[in-house]
């Protein structure tokens, strides 16, 4: 029989973030300080990515803080989100690249690894496997033990804690 174990993941909810999109271009359009620019929030879903445009750093500053917010409300981890330099994107506009990560990146894998190991909780291993991170032992309260462990430490993303598997 199987050891019990559990699954970390990480990713933003691709429905919330374009739900979170959505209004936050609607804000954008009732505002006074934007009316009559050209303004952008365009959200690609198969890059995982969000592009704001708008003619200065300043506007799509104030752009980023109002879809932050539109995010967080929808429960999008901010975490997860990773700002590109604002960059000139010709004519007159300047534009900011947001990409979202939606797995745990190898570095991420192996810190998460190294960082349960170290902390000697018995019999428990962890497993990169691909984009996640496989945590098993014998005992469940040794998973329960490595999970509050885990919440403890930043490693830069929100990690999720699923596909809970028993004896």
């Amino acid at each position: 029989m199987a050891n019990p174990s559990f699954d970390i993941t990480t990713g933003c909810d691709l429905q919330e973030v374009d739900n979170a999109v959505n209004q936050a271009i609607k804000e954008i359009r009732q505002r006074y300080d934007f009316k009559g620019l050209t303004v952008a929030i365009e959200f690609k879903r198969d890059d995982a990515k969000v592009v704001l445009s708008g003619p200065e750093d300043f506007k799509v500053q104030a752009m980023t803080e109002v879809l932050n917010q539109k995010m967080a409300r929808r429960g999008v981890p901010l975490k997860n989100l990773h700002y590109g330099e604002i960059q000139q994107a010709g004519g007159n506009t300047v534009k900011q690249e947001i990409d979202l990560q939606q797995g745990i990146s190898m570095d991420t894998a192996k810190a998460i690894v190294k960082y349960i190991k170290d902390q000697k909780i018995k019999k428990v291993q962890a497993a990169i496997q691909g984009e996640q991170v496989r945590v098993t032992s014998p005992k469940r309260d040794d998973l329960q033990t490595a999970i509050a462990v885990l919440k403890k430490k930043d490693f830069g993303v929100e990690l999720r804690f699923g596909n809970y598997r028993g004896d």
